[in-house]
């Protein structure tokens, strides 16, 4: 399974969206572009479906701009993607529409697919907007005096 790029872009440019909530004043698409690097004519079709889908609000001129319509911490992952690629369906089976599949009929898979399918769009509704959004900390890697790296002492050796 892979994202559009279109719903990558869409999940960075509403992460720098929400870093920016709060702050004074609204934010604007060429401001979102240069910030993350997406370009601007992507931004600007980006700002379009997202107000469309209600997860940011545009006002047009003097004083205009664009601010994200709910707290981040209520927008989640699954509503960005589903913004800008619909809805989230692994297969044709689960998408609700017609389709023409040559194993349709004897398929003993597709009964399980709309789980699968659940299981999925659940784990991306379970990362929001400000979870993205934070800073990022990596672990770092165990040093050499981690307990973790620590190996048993051999039957018999001396320490």
């Amino acid at each position: 399974m892979r994202l559009s790029s279109l719903a990558d872009y869409a999940v960075v440019m509403m992460s720098a969206a929400a870093r920016h909530c709060g702050g004074a004043g609204r934010l604007n698409a060429t401001l979102l572009a240069t910030e993350t690097g997406v370009p601007l004519p992507t931004a600007q079709k980006l700002v379009s479906r997202l107000s469309s889908a209600g997860l940011i609000e545009s006002t047009r001129g003097t004083g205009g701009g664009i601010r994200l319509a709910r707290p981040p911490a209520t927008i989640s992952l699954a509503d960005i993607i589903e913004a800008v690629d619909g809805p989230i369906a692994l297969t044709s089976c689960v998408d609700g529409a017609a389709h023409d599949c040559c194993i349709d009929q004897t398929c003993r898979v597709k009964p399980h697919w709309n789980a699968v399918n659940d299981a999925v769009r659940g784990a991306l509704s379970g990362v929001t907007l400000a979870q993205l959004a934070a800073d990022y900390a990596p672990t770092p890697p165990p040093t050499a005096l981690s307990p973790l790296n620590r190996t048993p002492a051999l039957a018999g050796a001396r320490g």
